[in-house]
């Protein structure tokens, strides 16, 4: 008697297989969509330095306050209030002391605090503007700085 089915053993079989190569590629799409937002973060600091560069060929000296009164008007694109509802993952900016959000950093997607920024400041001649993501969850963010030279600096890898 001829059959037209696949066995039950078959499909078990064929189903492990998808599994298996589906255990073996998901570390590297996650790994993929990290470059991603890496890319962002690329983005929006060179943005941000442009706007610290025009401020200065203005006032001569560089700034913390990224939005509002005497700051760049610089924000993300699609700020609304910080958070998970943001369009853009990192969070961007400075840590000083009495940091506010939507003036002196604002905070992406991933909700990393703006203590993960780490060392960033705005002096007369000098200034490093950070980004932090914590991508993996495990709380060792992604954290970059920009300075007036725009060089950007991988500041600790947070990509597993």
């Amino acid at each position: 008697m001829k059959s037209n089915g696949f066995t039950l053993i078959e499909l078990m079989i064929v189903v492990a297989i998808i599994a298996f190569l589906a255990v073996l590629t998901v570390p590297h799409l996650s790994r993929y969509r990290s470059k991603a937002y890496q890319a962002e973060v690329a983005m929006n600091l060179a943005s941000l330095h442009t706007a610290q560069q025009a401020y200065f060929a203005q006032n001569g000296h560089y700034t913390t306050n990224l939005n509002g009164p005497d700051g760049l008007a610089w924000k993300p694109a699609g700020y609304q209030s910080g958070g998970k509802n943001e369009n853009f993952y990192y969070t961007y900016g400075f840590n000083t002391g009495d940091a506010k959000e939507g003036v002196n950093y604002f905070t992406g997607k991933l909700n990393t605090p703006k203590e993960a920024l780490g060392q960033t400041m705005a002096a007369n001649e000098t200034f490093v503007a950070g980004a932090a993501g914590d991508l993996s969850g495990k709380n060792k963010p992604d954290v970059w700085h920009i300075n007036e030279n725009r060089k950007l600096d991988n500041t600790q890898n947070g990509i597993d």
